[in-house]
């Protein structure tokens, strides 16, 4: 029998757009028809919350071979269906496990499905994320970073089970990642009329994430097996750099659109502080950051991130570096400034609801007088060779230029003479000619590395003309690949070895940096490091 939640006062006044909207149950379908113009209607299986039909504008969009839902699904779970219709028309669907809640929300009139999530465990498969799993064939094409996550039609697999070769090009959904700070949409699609199914995020849908405003993770794939997947990953250990956070994570959407690309980033999601949505804190219960960012040159970005336990936020500062934070849950963070992604001054603020707190930040600055210097210390491998391309293909790929080993000549080299990345036994050592004056060779100095992540363990060594320092200590493992997959950022290490006087020559001098550690696995999951700027210091 059916059981239709039917507006019927709202029936007799509403535009026919919207005459259809509603909630009907049959079995254990849970139909949601939006009532908008562009047709929208889903169904949740009231067994387990998988999203098994997504009709829009009459056809099926969604994967026939799996549903679309929360981690790999949830099983088996309480779901309870509902109109909210105090502030508008919403359907609203609550999925409740014994650690988990998903809610789904569709509002009259509108063909976006929006979701939140609350947590207060981390899902057995150990990692966070909404999938929807979409007709490869409808929706092959993906934003915005086109065929470099399309592993559809791979003749080979190059690492694992993820990196694989099409057409002689390694692809990996790895390879769709975007930084979380300036993740607002992506989406997978198709040219013929336009049609886009998105994800859609704003400043609130990371809160409850892990990895701060530079993390990056899947955002699409179009597998090959029948499905276009589109993800949301909440945290995951993809390069994990701090515990993973419960509580509420999101609101975030998945929006179906006729007229190119939406905007998440203007996505107004206030309304969940009227549908009765665990953990959600409505604005009126948040309180905000402002001040002004000082020491970070007008050449890099100056970024803002704020993070505790709880929640972490971020904001770029402006030109002046005048910044106010989004708006925030009450309680202590760590404010952290960032010369494009790399660190450079740290302070303690407390938010509290209702109110503003002004919080200036500086940059740290050195007494110590720099020699030459080989990169932008930006947190990242900016100019180095193969920087531009290692997000979107594997090291290996024939479009790489040469990993060396190579030489670079301070004064007369490229940036492009040093490679992005360290493979111990692969293209290390790097050598660095140079030349001092004597006065310059006659003190002490620092030979400063910086590195942004480390895989297996690695951490530069370095000799000095015939002068060896000791090695460094192992940094913080970081249990996951890194160089491979696209990633570059883990906790960047800064090494600094000291070069006693008497170590430099007035003339020539060369410096050799290798990489400390054991080997593993092939050729490029060797122990290896990502650089972001070399100095020697006086």
């Amino acid at each position: 029998m059916f059981l239709q939640h039917t507006l019927f006062a709202a029936l007799a006044l509403a535009s026919p757009a919207f005459a259809a909207f509603g909630i009907t149950t049959s079995g254990s379908n849970i139909v949601v028809d939006a009532g908008s113009d562009n047709a929208l209607k889903i169904t949740v299986n009231s067994n387990n919350c998988d999203i098994t039909s997504i009709l829009f504008r009459g056809e099926e969009l969604q994967d026939s071979a799996k549903g679309s839902h929360i981690s790999s699904g949830l099983g088996t779970a309480t779901v309870k269906s509902e109109i909210v219709s105090n502030i508008g028309q919403y359907a609203k669907i609550t999925c409740t496990t014994s650690t988990l809640t998903q809610y789904i929300v569709v509002r009259s009139g509108d063909s976006t499905v929006y979701m939140a999530t609350y947590t207060t465990a981390e899902p057995t498969i150990g990692e966070l994320r909404f999938i929807a799993r979409l007709s490869a064939s409808k929706l092959p094409l993906e934003y915005p970073f086109g065929v470099v996550s399309t592993t559809a039609g791979s003749s080979s697999t190059v690492e694992g089970s993820d990196v694989f070769v099409v057409g002689g090009q390694t692809r990996s959904k790895f390879y769709s990642s975007e930084r979380f700070i300036d993740d607002y949409t992506h989406c997978v699609y198709r040219d013929s009329d336009a049609i886009h199914a998105c994800i859609l995020l704003n400043s609130g849908s990371y809160e409850g994430s892990s990895g701060g405003p530079f993390f990056r993770d899947i955002n699409s794939n179009n597998a090959g097996d029948g499905a276009t997947n589109l993800y949301f990953y909440m945290n995951s250990g993809h390069v994990q750099t701090e515990s993973f956070r419960m509580g509420l994570h999101g609101p975030y959407a998945l929006q179906f659109s006729r007229s190119g690309v939406p905007s998440g980033k203007t996505m107004d999601t206030s309304f969940f502080a009227n549908l009765g949505v665990t953990g959600y804190v409505a604005a009126s219960g948040r309180g905000s950051v402002t001040g002004t960012a000082t020491g970070v040159s007008s050449n890099f970005q100056k970024v803002l991130h704020w993070y505790n336990a709880n929640a972490q936020y971020w904001v770029y500062a402006d030109s002046a570096g005048k910044f106010t934070s989004p708006a925030m849950k009450p309680g202590t963070y760590t404010q952290v400034l960032y010369q494009d992604e790399f660190k450079v001054g740290s302070s303690s603020v407390s938010v509290t609801a209702g109110k503003t707190t002004t919080a200036n930040i500086g940059a740290s600055t050195s007494s110590k007088t720099t020699l030459w210097q080989i990169g932008d210390w930006d947190g990242q491998p900016t100019g180095f060779r193969n920087a531009d391309k290692q997000l979107r293909m594997h090291p290996s790929d024939s479009r790489m230029s040469s990993w060396g080993p190579l030489t670079y000549t301070v004064g007369s080299s490229s940036l492009d003479s040093v490679p992005m990345a360290l493979f111990k036994g692969v293209n290390a050592p790097l050598t660095i000619k140079f030349t001092l004056t004597a006065a310059q060779a006659a003190a002490a100095a620092t030979l400063r590395v910086g590195t942004t992540l480390s895989f297996a363990g690695a951490r530069p060594s370095a000799v000095i003309n015939s002068y060896t320092p000791a090695t460094p200590a192992a940094p913080t493992k970081i249990d996951s690949r890194g160089v491979t997959r696209g990633a570059y950022r883990g906790f960047g290490e800064v090494y600094d070895f000291a070069v006693p006087a008497g170590n430099l020559i007035s003339g020539s001098n060369t410096i050799t940096l290798n990489v400390a550690s054991g080997s593993s696995g092939d050729t490029y999951l060797q122990p290896n490091v990502i650089l972001d700027a070399i100095e020697l210091l006086r």
